[in-house]
């Protein structure tokens, strides 16, 4: 069949055809947005799941939602290698900006740029120098101790501020939010501590691994009256028939039901794999339905792109020692494993596995579902390992 008219779009984040299993999320979002302008309190939210759920997607569905609802938003992927005053300040910078041209009197949009220049001149101490491109003099006594955890709520504070004096709110949304160190956590769950106290106009959507409530939790104990932490996880069959079927079908395209049923034993609901599956057999296929026969067959090439691309990429940044580590976890078959059974695959102690534990941790490649327990935070990334290397004995 035609490939251009080919209605799959697998890739990070790339929006799928049709959205689906998602609407309970999407209803909490449009709830947070019209109860925070009205000044009721509401908590915000922090979307976790493994690689693959889709949740960069629902955050950008959510970036909408917020415009739609008379926000104004700033979108931020976090990551190891950028501090969080340097990801945020020009995003802040330009909020402020374009709040300061609205028409009509109001005199905060001018004060939290020079909040935000006081907040940059502090923070510089502990991370270093970034460009502020602020023309303007700082405030003073405003968000300039230099400690993160007392200055970011008082930025938030003159943010918010502004925003309602032009009769908006502000959404700040950030991808990846795992990768923000314990005290850029506690400092944003401090920041929205008052947000909630002062009834201000500012909210937070986040996304994330599945370790972060944990780490939230671990930098204020009061973070689960703060937030909310909706797990996205794969789709139940009827969605997942759902979003393979009702895009092709627009194209006067079926596929039988043993092709989906196929697609979701091979994806086991995954909406990135879906959209991999329902990609390659679209071009697989000749004519309508897509069979059974032409699934199984597109498999083996799915198979090949995912290792190249999905997989590989993820892979090749590891050491020696952790790609062994993950070898050990995958032969113990599906997760999640417990730390003495992958040492004992590996012919190791346990104390030897900790220090590559917590690296594969940070590196975002595995988590911990609960104590003494580790799984993978890559969906099918046990059976690529199984694929790509033999076990090999600790040395």
């Amino acid at each position: 069949m035609d490939r251009i008219s080919n209605p799959f779009s697998p890739g990070a984040g790339s929006p799928p055809p049709e959205l689906v299993g998602r609407d309970v999320i999407l209803e909490d979002a449009r709830v947070l947005f019209a109860r925070t302008l009205a000044k009721r309190p509401e908590k915000s939210l922090l979307l976790t799941g493994l690689r693959g759920v889709g949740k960069t997607v629902l955050l950008n569905e959510i970036e909408r939602l917020a415009a739609q609802a008379g926000y104004r938003t700033i979108m931020l992927e976090a990551h190891e290698s950028k501090v969080f005053p340097a990801l945020l300040a020009p995003a802040l910078r330009r909020l402020l900006y374009e709040l300061d041209r609205m028409a009509g009197a109001g005199k905060l949009a001018r004060r939290g740029l020079a909040v935000l220049k006081s907040f940059l001149g502090a923070v510089k101490i502990s991370y270093g120098e970034f460009e502020a491109g602020l023309d303007i003099e700082p405030e003073t006594g405003a968000a300039d101790s230099g400690d993160l955890e007392a200055d970011l709520p008082n930025l938030f504070c003159a943010v918010a501020e502004a925003a309602q004096e032009r009769g908006t709110g502000v959404a700040i949304l950030i991808d990846e939010i795992q990768y923000l160190n314990s005290k850029e956590l506690s400092a944003l769950v401090m920041a929205m501590h008052l947000m909630q106290q002062r009834q201000l106009p500012l909210v937070l959507v986040g996304a994330g691994l599945p370790i972060l409530p944990a780490l939230v939790g671990n930098s204020k104990s009061y973070a689960e009256r703060l937030l909310q932490f909706p797990v996205i996880g794969p789709l139940v069959r009827q969605d997942a028939d759902r979003a393979l079927q009702d895009p092709v079908r627009e194209a006067e395209v079926e596929f039988t039901d043993g092709a989906l049923v196929e697609i979701f034993n091979l994806t086991r609901g995954y909406p990135y794999f879906l959209q991999e599956w329902g990609y390659m057999s679209w071009n697989s296929a000749e004519t309508s339905p897509i069979t059974l026969d032409t699934v199984q067959s597109a498999t083996t090439q799915i198979m090949g792109r995912l290792d190249q691309n999905f997989f590989r990429v993820r892979f090749d940044r590891l050491t020696p020692k952790e790609k062994e580590c993950l070898r050990g976890m995958a032969e113990l078959g599906c997760g999640p494993y417990r730390l003495g059974e992958i040492a004992a695959m590996l012919g190791i102690g346990v104390a030897r596995l900790s220090p590559v534990r917590a690296s594969l941790i940070r590196k975002g490649m595995i988590y911990s579902p609960v104590h003494g327990e580790l799984d993978f935070t890559v969906p099918l990334f046990d059976e690529f390992m199984r694929r790509t290397m033999a076990l090999q004995k600790w040395n």
